[in-house]
């Protein structure tokens, strides 16, 4: 997912979408961050084209270790929840006590 789409798919709108993932959710954003960068620095890749398909083996990277603990744990780690407990309400925010 694209940073809106997940956004959207918390059901978020200015909020910080890493505030509102799970511990699991960060680590996989992290890991696939992480992978990319060390892959730029090997490779060097030049161009928009070129830093695309680094991008992509990053993110393929955290896909593959998102499957494997979603086996292992039987339930899917991408949610739909927000960390932090609140809801919108008339477009007004609501903090759940």
């Amino acid at each position: 997912m694209t940073a809106k789409e997940y956004k959207d798919y918390k059901g978020l709108r200015k909020e910080s979408l890493r505030d509102n993932m799970s511990d699991l959710e960060v680590l996989l954003a992290d890991i696939g961050e992480t992978t990319t960068r060390e892959l730029a620095k090997e490779h060097r890749p030049y161009g928009l084209e070129a830093n695309k398909k680094v991008a992509k083996a990053g993110g393929e990277v955290a896909n593959i270790t998102k499957r494997e603990i979603e086996s292992r744990l039987g339930k899917k780690v991408v949610t739909s929840d927000n960390m932090l407990d609140y809801k919108y309400e008339d477009n007004k925010l609501l903090e759940e006590k």
